[in-house]
């Protein structure tokens, strides 16, 4: 089965695969926030909380945070984006994402946005 990607209101995606989730920040907050030059990925064992700061990114223009789209623990953070920042930039659904996580309740992704829904958002926001 191929994994769905659901998206927040405040650009994060998240990618499922069986217990595991990989999350990061849309092209669109990727190109929106300009040119990546920090990133602070949350270390494996910390707990998030779902809508809550998890990590920070820091562009040149402004510095955000990135938050949980679900509640849980993370198991990775992406040690890559430290030395490489532009990853973000580059390759925001691939290789720029910033943790991964065990989701504590799958239940919290019905509340999440699928791509038709997030398309749909972001160009009522243009």
């Amino acid at each position: 089965m191929m994994s769905e990607i659901r998206y927040t209101k405040s650009h994060e995606w998240i990618r499922v695969d069986g217990d595991t989730a990989t999350v990061g920040i849309t092209a669109h907050a990727a190109e929106a926030l300009g040119d990546v030059v920090y990133v602070e990925v949350p270390a494996a064992g910390k707990v998030v909380a779902k809508a809550k700061e998890a990590a920070v990114v820091e562009s040149v223009k402004a510095a955000s945070e990135i938050y949980a789209p679900v509640s849980g623990t993370v198991t990775e953070g992406n040690q890559a984006l430290a030395d490489d920042p532009a990853l973000v930039n580059r390759d925001p659904t691939g290789d720029g994402w910033f943790f991964k996580m065990t989701v504590a309740d799958k239940g919290e992704l019905a509340d999440l946005l699928d791509e038709a829904a997030y398309e749909a958002m972001v160009a009522e926001s243009n």
